[in-house]
């Protein structure tokens, strides 16, 4: 599996954005961390995947404990479901959001609108 490129990942996520009514060109800076973020998630889980997926490693003492990559994978994904929350990306923060609707008028450009016709 190939992963998808910075920019990819940036491109989708506006897009997804723009469909869900949520996306603001001021999201920039933080719709570029967001991508950075899922990209080096998705490296770093296809290098766990092609080494074997190996959950433990096993202290000089003997004991066992949870890999470096696999930290680092939870670390990411907990990261990155911060930042899907702050960019209204998955369903639970997006019914805390009110969208606007741009084809929707105001009631008072809709009184207005009468008025005139």
């Amino acid at each position: 599996m190939s992963v998808p490129t910075k920019e990819t990942i940036k491109r989708r996520t506006i897009a997804d954005m723009k469909e869900l009514g949520v996306y603001k060109t001021q999201y920039g800076r933080i719709i570029d961390l967001y991508s950075g973020l899922v990209h080096q998630f998705l490296r770093l889980n296809q290098k766990f995947e092609d080494e074997g997926m190996q959950y433990e490693s096993f202290t000089a003492a003997g004991g066992a404990k949870k890999s470096p990559i696999v930290a680092t994978l939870e670390s990411l994904r907990k990261d990155i479901l911060a930042y899907s929350n702050q960019l209204c990306l998955n369903p639970k923060s997006l019914e805390s959001v009110t969208v606007e609707d741009k084809n929707k008028k105001s009631t008072l450009a809709s009184i207005l609108g009468e008025m005139s016709d």
